[in-house]
């Protein structure tokens, strides 16, 4: 006995319930071709991943019901397939002073017309992104289905991370363990998602197929990779990464009893480097998030720093250099090496590329408040009236073309409010907005030693990379005369706000007191800003988003001494 299944590593449209529901019974009409006789959806594929508040709304739960329905219909005549999908599931009973929720994020089991049955998922996770408790109450059974004459459990997603619903599966005579999956991509996390399924396998001593979402939502994007491991975690299977595709993988019983994975050559893909995958995150999620949402193009602000030139080279990657407008606006204190490399970058990737100078407007500013401004010497004032000429003139770009802004700030300067509310950080999408300074340039020199989407030449000039970072909003500026240089201030940014160090801890492991309480005070109060920020790709485990969740108006110091009476 062989069973051959398929895993639908797709990517799904949030809320396009009728486009979904297509590439599912796409999908079961190829696997069934092939000879497959279980086919695997990720979690809530009928809905896209997450839906939000969409779970809220009545109408959207029972269009997603409908579709289920309707799959089944259009596969009745596939016979022996079975084709397990993920989708949300009940309403609310309410009444004029309480809603009492039933939904479920849950998965249903199709064979040949029929819902043979339908399965909730028991662990709700409610941390980082996540906030499934809001919108899903917690199932309390256990499925176990039989396809090809294998017993299949099927798990969704945080239940393999318990003990618990993979020990009831095999208690109700699951062979292999099905689970399917939406978890978000951030750096590292794809071997840790291997590490704890080969934990999961072998404590229940059951192979495991782990079927996997691809595509970007928002501010997540979901990496792929899906994979089959044996019962004693060995790897099986392994798709590549941030592909769309349908996976195929043989399972069997052995002669000795049990079932296990037939491991044929080529099937693990190779592995590839933090940087690769760190691009393809970024990259699929510039081009699903305009391409979703319907924008022609994407326009930004090409400066001649760091920033904006990795914004530029991730963008023609993402979308082809026909879609991507660059637009120069020096200012009296733009270096010539500024506008000389922004040309020579444009040039490189062949986009659209414009020079449009705002001496004349920022004079017009510094006349029009003259009279208000007389007697005072020129500051952050007269900067950021520079920053926001540049936001308003890419502003209009957008409107009259269509096309989206994208900002160029990182996450260094979100941290510590090194931006300009209604300047650089006015645009549509923040590319680059969870990458420390110090990851900007590593990813810069990475992407001029790789040709990953074969645009054939080494796209940013040595010398952006080179440069020492500077705003050019005044004479001489560089970064650093506001700023910590990069190497420290990203590493008490990665403790600090990524990894929940407290500042004691932080100085223990030598860095300067004064300096890490000067970044946890910059942090804090720039908290306004951020609320403000246009979202962005998320890459690490704590982007600034949903995974940072902390108040404006605060008084709570953690110094310790601000701490004593």
């Amino acid at each position: 006995m062989t069973l051959k299944l398929a895993i639908a590593q797709l990517n799904f449209v949030v809320g396009d319930v009728v486009g979904n529901a297509k590439k599912i019974v796409d999908a079961a009409r190829e696997s069934h071709a092939q000879g497959a006789r279980l086919l695997l959806t990720p979690e809530l594929s009928i809905a896209g991943y997450a839906a939000e508040d969409l779970f809220l709304r009545p109408a959207f739960t029972e269009a997603c019901d409908d579709a289920v329905k309707g799959i089944a219909a259009a596969l009745a005549d596939l016979k022996d397939m079975v084709v397990v999908v993920g989708h949300p599931t009940g309403g609310s009973l309410r009444s004029r002073s309480v809603a009492v929720q039933m939904r479920h994020n849950a998965a249903s089991v199709i064979k040949e017309g029929r819902i043979l049955e339908t399965y909730a998922k028991r662990e709700l996770p409610n941390y980082q992104v996540f906030d499934e408790r809001r919108y899903f109450t917690p199932g309390q059974g256990t499925c176990v289905f039989e396809a090809g004459g294998v017993s299949v459990g099927l798990l969704i997603c945080e239940d393999a991370w318990f003990d618990q619903p993979a020990e009831l599966a095999r208690e109700a005579g699951a062979e292999v363990l099905a689970v399917i999956n939406a978890s978000p991509y951030h750096v590292g996390k794809e071997g840790e998602r291997v590490a704890r399924m080969a934990d999961r396998a072998r404590a229940v001593r059951l192979p495991l197929v782990y079927a996997h979402l691809v595509g970007g939502q928002d501010e997540v994007v979901f990496d792929g990779a899906s994979f089959a491991l044996q019962a004693d975690g060995a790897l099986a299977m392994q798709a590549e990464s941030f592909q769309e595709k349908l996976v195929f993988v043989q399972c069997g019983r052995a002669p000795q009893g049990g079932v296990g994975f037939v491991a044929e050559p080529g099937a693990v893909a190779a592995p590839r480097d933090a940087e690769a995958q760190l691009w393809d995150a970024l990259v699929l999620g510039v081009r699903d998030y305009i391409g979703k949402n319907g924008f022609p193009g994407a326009i930004l602000g090409l400066s001649g720093g760091i920033d904006s030139a990795l914004v530029l080279a991730i963008a023609v990657d993402a979308l082809g250099k026909d879609k991507v407008r660059a637009v120069m606006m020096p200012s009296p204190y733009t270096a010539d090496i500024s506008w000389i490399d922004a040309r020579e970058m444009a040039s490189r990737l062949g986009v659209r590329y414009d020079e449009i100078s705002i001496e004349h407007t920022f004079e017009s500013f510094k006349g029009a408040l003259a009279e208000e401004f007389e007697g005072l010497a020129e500051d952050t004032a007269e900067e950021n009236i520079q920053a926001r000429i540049r936001g308003t003139l890419l502003m209009a770009l957008s409107n009259k073309f269509g096309s989206i802004v994208l900002t160029t700030g990182n996450k260094s300067e979100m941290a510590t409010g090194y931006c300009t509310l209604y300047g650089d950080m006015a645009g549509g999408f923040a590319v680059i907005k969870d990458l420390l300074k110090t990851t900007v340039f590593a990813l810069a020199r990475w992407r001029n030693a790789h040709d990953p989407y074969g645009t054939g030449t080494e796209p940013i000039p040595e010398r952006i990379i080179t440069r020492p970072p500077s705003a050019e909003l005044r004479p001489d500026q560089t970064d650093q005369d506001s700023l910590p240089p990069y190497d420290i201030l990203d590493g008490i940014l990665a403790r600090y706000m990524q990894d929940d160090e407290g500042i004691d801890e932080i100085i223990a492991a030598g860095y300067e007191r004064a300096v890490v309480e000067r970044v946890a005070r910059l942090i804090k109060v720039n908290e306004y800003k951020r609320r403000q920020a246009p979202v962005g790709i998320r890459v690490t485990h704590r982007s600034f988003g949903k995974d940072w969740r902390y108040p404006i108006t605060s008084k709570f110091n953690e110094t310790a001494g601000a701490r004593k009476p």
